[in-house]
């Protein structure tokens, strides 16, 4: 898989907005990278998630998020699935999964259900140890504050925002990966 070509696909005409999202999935391919060399037992695949870490935030390019640079007119939390759209019809169902089940720490059909998201009424949560991880990673760095990685207490904190629920999946990815 070239990813960057399939990335510059999607962002010919948006080269800022290219800048901020290579920059943040480099950040979470980093740090997901560095997980799986911290916990060979796992036995993660470490191509795949370098992978599907540079594409997960692919569909920003369709959500109206001017803040940073995204003109579609998609909510934004519709990322991960016009992301998951976008990687099935490139060919890559695996790398979709982790596009569409990263968000938050995963949401589920009740979440969905109860917050009135959306998006489609099906769990979107990671399964998967590497779904799980580079959900996991994304929540260190944001696409506002590119320079800096949060603390293990902002993630957590960011996390909560949303919800007990997601804030419990974090806390469990955690013991896994820390």
């Amino acid at each position: 898989m070239n990813y960057e070509q399939i990335i510059s696909k999607y962002y010919k005409d948006n080269p800022e907005l290219l800048s901020i999202l290579m920059t943040h999935s480099r950040a979470v391919a980093r740090k997901a990278l560095a997980i799986a060399d911290a916990h060979p037992e796992l036995g993660l695949d470490r191509k795949f998630i370098m992978e599907a870490a540079m594409v997960h935030d692919i569909g920003v390019v369709r959500t109206d998020a001017p803040d940073i640079k995204c003109f579609g007119t998609e909510p934004y939390i519709r990322h991960g699935v016009l992301g998951a759209e976008i990687m099935r019809a490139e060919g890559y169902p695996r790398h979709a999964r982790v596009c569409e089940r990263h968000t938050g720490a995963g949401l589920s059909l009740k979440e969905i259900e109860e917050q009135n998201l959306p998006l489609p009424h099906v769990d979107l949560l990671p399964e998967t140890l590497e779904e799980k991880v580079i959900c996991y990673a994304d929540k260190f760095f944001s696409k506002t504050k590119l320079d800096r990685e949060k603390t293990l207490e902002q993630a957590e904190r960011s996390v909560a925002k949303h919800g007990d629920e997601g804030l419990r999946r974090f806390k469990e990815m955690e013991k896994i990966f820390r």
